[in-house]
């Protein structure tokens, strides 16, 4: 046996401290729990949202209003980069082969293709939303930007 071993094992199990056995323990008379209010009585125990009577923040904040984000339109975002990296030349790029490829987890149902990268290849994508960087950067490769029926009726 080493002196670390002896050392781990020293002060592992401490014993429990004993409260309100005198003023000489240092936490007797009122056992650490101060004079007065909640706290030094029996039976409280402090909630996650107590702020110690402080008005609660659920009762600060304003509680009017209409918000519209659950209604907003969200999209399942890729770069050309990737499609390039990815892609052969002539390849139809759309969600459901991005899926199948494993590039894209799609979460919303829609496809938006943004412009960071660069595209040497000719491909086709299909997508309900591209921005102006990458429909130019598809377009000066040789390929084609075609836009799904439920896009182009809204």
């Amino acid at each position: 046996m080493s002196i670390g071993e002896v050392l781990q094992k020293a002060g592992k199990n401490k014993p429990p401290k004993r409260r309100g056995r005198g003023t000489g323990s240092g936490i007797g008379k009122t056992s650490g729990r101060g004079h007065k209010g909640a706290h030094s009585r029996s039976g409280w125990k402090r909630r996650n949202y107590y702020e110690g009577g402080q008005m609660p923040l659920v009762r600060r904040v304003p509680k009017r209003g209409f918000s519209n984000a659950r209604f907003r339109t969200r999209y399942d975002v890729i770069n050309l980069a990737v499609l390039d990296d990815k892609f052969e030349a002539g390849d139809r790029v759309d969600l459901e082969i991005l899926e199948r490829r494993g590039l894209l987890k799609p979460r919303h149902g829609r496809l938006k293709v943004l412009g960071w990268g660069d595209l040497s290849k000719r491909l086709i994508v299909v997508a309900d939303k591209i921005s102006d960087s990458a429909r130019q950067k598809v377009e000066q490769a040789g390929g084609a930007v075609e836009l799904p029926a439920r896009t182009a009726e809204r």
